[in-house]
């Protein structure tokens, strides 16, 4: 599935389940499982602004943007992270009103079972968004991806604690739940929030830069040293530079040819890598 297909279908999806979610909690009363919903509120606003960047990232470079468009997905992963936070403070407030004046609870079991079909929902369009991203290297996929697996993981958390309150009459286990559910959501946007923070900082892609090493030393015996090796990543582009010190007898064109040879190399194996090689003589 292509990054814009699968975008159109989380926002949709994410639509979707909110209705499902929503009645949900008009049927059962719970905090709790208005606070699930409430997550889902961003995950549609988190959806839009994914399929926004994808459509952006993919259009060819300009004349303003020489290097491509490709770092807004960062750029959304960042601002998706700080709206998972904002959900966070939504399920707080929320509970926090019913902490010491508990709800009564109705139809807990037809709630229950409402809310795991839209969590089942949101399980396979988390694993479908995953797939996608690793297959296109889209962070604004991954982000939006991790962001429906935590809604999944804190949604199992709220039928536990539901059941728990069915079985005890203890209403306070609602509120509770709803507070144990935002600090697994702060959680899951503080990393995205990190992630994001360290691709636009440009942080070296250490990966990459090994497999550049790698292709070097096979090469060893054609140049004499290479230094200053840098990488960026800038969306599922790494750029890279190095400085490579050669015989001072060699030609222009010799050693024109012998940089193009290392980088259509290097292309061949890690066609997400470009690689820039300036050539100087030994010191």
């Amino acid at each position: 599935m292509e990054k814009k297909q699968a975008a159109l279908l989380a926002m949709f999806c994410g639509i979707a389940i909110f209705g499902i979610k929503l009645v949900a909690y008009f049927i059962s009363n719970s905090v709790a499982l208005l606070s699930d919903a409430l997550e889902s509120i961003v995950n549609i606003a988190a959806s839009g602004l994914m399929l926004f960047s994808v459509c952006v990232s993919e259009k060819a470079p300009d004349r303003s943007h020489k290097y491509g468009h490709e770092k807004i997905e960062d750029i959304s992963c960042l601002v998706e992270g700080i709206f998972i936070i904002l959900a966070a403070l939504l399920i707080i407030n929320a509970a926090a009103g019913r902490l010491f004046e508990p709800a009564e609870l109705f139809k807990l079991d037809i709630a229950i079972g409402i809310s795991m079909f839209a969590t089942a929902l949101n399980a396979g369009l988390s694993w479908l968004l995953i797939k996608t991203a690793k297959s296109c290297g889209s962070t604004a996929l991954e982000g939006d991806a991790k962001h429906l697996f935590s809604d999944v993981i804190s949604t199992v958390g709220v039928w536990i604690g539901l059941f728990v309150a069915q079985l005890t009459g203890w209403g306070f286990v609602d509120s509770i739940l709803a507070f144990v559910v935002a600090v697994l959501v702060v959680r899951m946007g503080v990393g995205l929030v990190l992630k994001a923070s360290n691709r636009l900082m440009d942080q070296s892609c250490r990966e990459e830069e090994e497999k550049i090493i790698e292709l070097l030393g096979r090469h060893t015996f054609r140049f004499i040293d290479f230094h200053d090796l840098k990488t960026r990543r800038h969306g599922n582009q790494v750029f890279a530079e190095l400085h490579l010190s050669v015989d001072g007898s060699l030609s222009v064109k010799e050693a024109h040819d012998l940089t193009d040879h290392l980088e259509e190399e290097l292309k061949e194996e890690q066609p997400n890598v470009s690689l820039t090689i300036h050539v100087e003589p030994p010191k």
